[in-house]
């Protein structure tokens, strides 16, 4: 079904977190920070399939290069994994701040063995509560196909941006809106909200071509 959505460009912005939609892990499963030896696991995590993984593995490695090894080991203190109670990661997720200026969510994933255990939501719980109030918004990227995780992203008070350019993205939310009314259940998709971006995060994310969300 996700292979029939066509890849195109969705932004959103949390102004507040709602704390009714904050959950805890369930029993043993616990999160920590992604070691220095795990950087390939992490690499692999947001693609369902080896090949998959194989076939990005470039694309992987250019953006950590770009995104986040310029500021040293910060990407290994953000970055989280879900563990099993073997200590293998199973999802991860993280915040990152942006152009040195904006909080941006990065790379929510779990992996589908572990999906509907309610690991991801509790991993986004973790996140966006470690962030002190006085700091958001949050901004995040996505695309249609991600329309469950979107229903999350709502939940936790996610809004799509209205405004027509990202950067230099084009922000695809008038065609993405029918594809999401057709995969999403109806109460789901009517929760969905809009909001326009301040003038300062579009200012940040157009000052640069390179993407760090």
């Amino acid at each position: 079904m996700a292979e029939q959505i066509p890849e195109k460009n969705l932004f959103m912005m949390c102004t507040k977190l709602v704390q009714d939609a904050v959950s805890e892990l369930p029993k043993n499963f616990y999160i920590r920070p992604c070691e220095k030896n795990e950087l390939d696991i992490w690499k692999a995590m947001p693609f369902d399939t080896p090949e998959l993984a194989s076939e990005y593995a470039d694309f992987m490695t250019t953006y950590f290069e770009d995104v986040y090894l310029p500021k040293g080991d910060l990407f290994f203190q953000q970055c989280m994994f879900v563990c099993n109670q073997e200590d293998k990661p199973i999802g991860t997720c993280f915040l990152w701040k942006s152009y040195n200026s904006i909080w941006t969510l990065h790379w929510l994933k779990v992996l589908k063995e572990y999906e509907n255990e309610g690991i991801g939501r509790a991993l986004l719980s973790f996140v966006m509560n470690r962030l002190p109030e006085e700091e958001y918004p949050i901004f995040l990227h996505t695309q249609p196909e991600s329309y469950r995780a979107i229903k999350l992203y709502s939940d936790f008070g996610f809004r799509f941006l209205l405004d027509p350019v990202i950067g230099n993205r084009q922000n695809d939310l008038a065609a993405c809106l029918p594809i999401l009314q057709k995969y999403m259940p109806p109460s789901d998709f009517e929760k969905l909200k809009t909001a326009h971006a301040p003038a300062y995060f579009l200012e940040a994310v157009s000052r640069t071509s390179l993407h760090e969300f």
